[in-house]
């Protein structure tokens, strides 16, 4: 069984937990793996994706993607669509508003998906890894030149939150972004 269909065989065991439908976030460092578990996922069950790179405040803005969060999550947990803007990251400003409509299933990808915040509302909290030297080669890779002068300082941010929140120790699955199930 593929990582994604692990997710998901978990995720519709579980009674819902965002208003009649069910969230799965996936978390995990940069350059883990996330967005192609997540995708994956979203592909099995013909899901949306909500990338958390889109809500991010550019570079600094991890520390306050709690706010966005709560705009897209808890509106859908009472069963109406919820919102959030999207970062232009090459405008470096906020630009249109996306709203997001109640769903069978909602994954959340990305760095902060599985903060305590909005831990009453997630399904399943599946945590991806790789080792560190791979993560930056990845991250190096698809964001290029821009990616390298800001890494150590991401690197930095993200490690303080998943301490905080305690994400990977929340997980209910660890999956390793090469190989496949780690243990959770």
């Amino acid at each position: 069984m593929s990582n994604a269909e692990t997710v998901l065989e978990l995720a519709r065991s579980r009674p819902v937990t965002l208003g009649a439908g069910r969230l799965v976030c996936v978390d995990g460092p940069a350059g883990s793996g996330k967005t192609t578990l997540a995708d994956e996922v979203a592909g099995l069950a013909d899901a949306p994706v909500v990338h958390m790179d889109d809500l991010f405040e550019g570079w600094g803005g991890l520390p306050r993607v709690g706010d966005q969060l709560g705009t897209l999550l808890r509106p859908l947990a009472e069963g109406r669509a919820g919102s959030y803007r999207r970062w232009d990251w090459r405008g470096s400003r906020w630009a249109e508003a996306v709203l997001v409509e109640p769903a069978p299933l909602l994954v959340l990808e990305g760095v902060g998906s599985g903060a305590l915040a909005h831990a009453d509302l997630v399904t399943v909290l599946a945590w991806v890894e790789v080792p560190s030297d791979l993560r930056r080669q990845r991250g190096l890779e698809r964001g290029g030149v821009g990616v390298a002068e800001h890494w150590q300082e991401w690197a930095a941010a993200e490690q303080a939150l998943f301490t905080r929140d305690r994400i990977r120790e929340r997980a209910d699955l660890v999956l390793d972004g090469r190989l496949g199930l780690l243990g959770g």
